[in-house]
């Protein structure tokens, strides 16, 4: 009825054809630029800063540029991996397990630090001056804690209160404040009863005259957690994560291993994180509408 109608659409379907071929096969080649991801642990500028030394090693050793991007949120950031607007990112545990279950997603390093090797600890913490001398002392009480999504903000802080008896809406209060400084500085200043963050985060806030050691104590340290692992997005050029993924075993500069308190890169895989997920399940298990991870 429309003579060369049908052509036409046969010559168009085949040049888009041709069109997505040209962009696939330059989507699994080397990229131009690297995107790295990381979780908003403290205020934005904060971790841009601390990872610059970072940022520029990798541009270095890749001879391309590669930018940072601080989410929004956790979930934000791990959602971002998984839609493939980052090539890498900087998961916790418990956002890396969140995430994995609807995406391909691939770890491939994680720092390993002096004695304790590739783990790091959570802590709880209260004002200095506070009566409690156990964590079944907070029954009752408002307890803070950072991101959702955070392992050594929120899920470890979590596992260690429901060990001592206590599930959170039942026995405590939960208060979400979406970053270990936030957390430390409700605690110092006495607006909550006690709050739960990464150690060495709070280590270092007190180093730095963030947060006045004068006004804070330590009620429990938890067990070890396993490291923040970094993770591939899915469908990234086999060749360029090899390439990645050397670059980071091969760390040496001590500028890099300053900021992760490292003393180097070790190669990371799923199974990792497996008593993780353990913690999880337990909570979940006591309490899954306290607070529910992101979805």
């Amino acid at each position: 009825m429309f003579p060369g109608l049908s052509r036409r659409f046969v010559l168009a379907a085949a040049l888009l054809a041709s069109c997505l071929s040209v962009s696939d096969a330059s989507a699994q080649g080397r990229p131009d630029k690297l995107v790295v991801g990381l979780l908003p642990g403290e205020s934005a500028p904060t971790v841009m800063r601390l990872n610059e030394p970072l940022r520029a090693y990798l541009e270095n050793r890749l001879g391309i540029p590669v930018e940072l991007v601080v989410g929004s949120d956790y979930a934000a950031t791990g959602e971002a991996l998984r839609f493939g607007r980052l090539d890498i990112a900087y998961l916790g545990p418990v956002t890396y397990i969140l995430r994995s279950r609807s995406a391909r997603l691939e770890p491939f390093a994680r720092p390993s630090h002096a004695v304790v090797g590739p783990t790091f600890t959570a802590v709880v913490i209260v004002p200095a001056d506070s009566r409690a001398e156990s964590l079944a002392d907070l029954n009752g009480a408002e307890v803070a804690f950072g991101d959702p999504a955070s392992t050594s903000g929120t899920w470890v802080p979590r596992y260690q209160l429901l060990r001592a008896g206590l599930v959170s809406g039942r026995d405590y209060t939960l208060r979400v404040l979406g970053a270990h400084d936030a957390v430390a500085l409700a605690v110092a200043s006495h607006r909550v009863a006690a709050g739960g963050l990464s150690q060495p985060i709070y280590a270092r806030l007190l180093s730095e005259g963030r947060i006045d050691p004068k006004t804070v104590r330590v009620l429990e340290q938890s067990q070890p957690i396993p490291e923040y692992m970094w993770t591939f997005r899915q469908g990234l050029d086999p060749a360029f994560k090899e390439e990645v993924r050397e670059g980071f075993i091969h760390i040496s500069d001590p500028a890099v291993l300053k900021v992760f308190n490292a003393e180097a890169f070790i190669p990371a895989v799923d199974s990792d994180v497996d008593r993780v997920r353990g913690w999880i399940a337990a909570i979940q298990a006591a309490n899954p509408d306290a607070a529910p991870p992101p979805q």
